[in-house]
């Protein structure tokens, strides 16, 4: 491939609309029974809208579902903690959305599967939260004691992020042996490669340079209608592309990040996911909103291709394991196992949303796709995990990295 149309294949593979691409070419063979690992049946998906509408309308009885975010998991036992601490500040606008951008890239890039025995104990009340909350109020704890930063105070520095460590890690999120946290290794060497990216591109972070300058870079990407949810996954994707390891591919010299080879996809086979980019991107949507800024066209990104939503298909029986047994063994992010199952929930969750909007009789506007995340098919794969497994386990065995998942 020519190295124009190299740049060009890799520009395209990080959109969203890449991701539909590829992963509709592999939704296409598995509704024509051509695909190794899994068999489709999509009129099992009735039912699995059923399940979510359901834990909509227990959760959110006014159907006024809030957007999917890490937000959302700052709010334990109904109270929400980062509002209790942002109070408290002192701050203009414009630097609460800069502190709120650090906060949510930082927690964002921690928030990889947790794994079923690691647990955070509340300093506040002594309560324990595990996986995704354990994980949002463990890293919300380190960034108002300036873990990322100065150490005086909420907030990140560069320098810091660059030096974080394992160990930092392990000692604010609690790890022992008795305590063990999946990905460990992975989660610090992503906040040390942030802090690297930040000094590296001023023309996003500053000349003194800050992740939360950010905030301030995406406010002038916004134009007369407000700034469109792509401009924002694309700021990321094209400044964090070099936190992904070495191991994931590239094109052109394009770091590619969560994207993956899979035999059977079109060219230039790869299936692109940017699941932890794409859950980023919803992260800092409010952030912008509360500084003032419209934010349009939420439905262009999509779906999030981790294993709640992917779980939510397996257990809902939309999709099967050709061969059960598979379940069972550990998978790692690149195997053509894991590249469908991901590919498949990509189109699924446009699919049940129709279905979602329908049952309950609201627009696309007025229940996007990311309120049906959060409704929603994360919480409801989530609860049928509960249902059918001890611990609320994935359907199927992941390896952790503690950056993809």
């Amino acid at each position: 491939m020519a190295e124009a149309d190299a740049a060009a294949t890799a520009e395209w593979l990080l959109s969203p609309e890449a991701i539909r691409a590829q992963c509709g070419a592999i939704y296409d063979l598995g509704l024509a029974g051509k695909l190794k690992h899994f068999t489709l049946h999509p009129e099992m998906l009735e039912t699995a809208a059923d399940e979510v509408v359901a834990t909509i309308r227990e959760t959110y009885p006014d159907l006024a579902v809030p957007p999917h975010s890490r937000w959302r998991h700052f709010v334990l036992d109904r109270r929400d903690r980062w509002e209790e601490h942002a109070a408290g500040l002192d701050v203009a606008p414009q630097e609460r959305a800069r502190l709120e951008c650090e906060l949510a890239i930082v927690s964002v890039l921690l928030d990889a599967g947790a794994g079923p025995l690691w647990t955070y104990r509340d300093p506040d009340t002594g309560a324990e939260y595990a996986r995704s909350e354990g994980l949002a109020l463990a890293s919300l704890d380190m960034f108002m004691a300036g873990a990322f930063g100065d150490g005086r105070g909420p907030g990140t520095t560069a320098a810091t992020l660059a030096r974080f460590s394992a160990e930092k890690l392990a000692a604010g999120f609690q790890v022992t042996e008795d305590n063990p946290l999946e990905g460990l290794e992975g989660r610090a060497s992503l906040i040390a490669a942030l802090g690297q990216a930040v000094e590296a591109q001023p023309a996003i972070f500053g000349d003194a340079p800050r992740l939360g300058h950010v905030a301030d870079h995406l406010a002038g990407l916004a134009g007369e209608d407000g700034l469109e949810a792509q401009a924002i996954l694309d700021v990321i994707l094209s400044s964090l592309a070099p936190i992904w390891g070495s191991d994931r591919p590239s094109l052109g010299g394009v770091p590619l990040g969560d994207c993956w080879a899979h035999p059977q996809a079109p060219a230039p086979g790869l299936v692109p996911f940017h699941k932890l980019s794409q859950w980023l991107a919803y992260s800092l949507i409010e952030p912008m909103q509360r500084a003032g800024i419209a934010v349009t066209g939420l439905d262009r990104l999509t779906g999030l291709a981790e294993y709640r939503n992917g779980g939510l298909f397996l257990d809902a029986g939309v999709i099967a394991l050709r061969h059960p047994r598979e379940a069972a063994v550990p998978q790692a992010p690149g195997s053509a196992l894991v590249v469908e199952w991901r590919a498949l929930t990509v189109i699924l969750l446009d699919k049940v949303a129709d279905l979602v909007r329908r049952k309950l009789k609201l627009s696309a506007e007025q229940l996007p796709l990311a309120s049906v995340l959060e409704g929603g098919t994360w919480a409801t794969g989530r609860r049928l995990a509960r249902r059918k497994r001890p611990g609320g386990t994935p359907p199927i065995s992941l390896v952790s990295t503690g950056t993809v998942f």
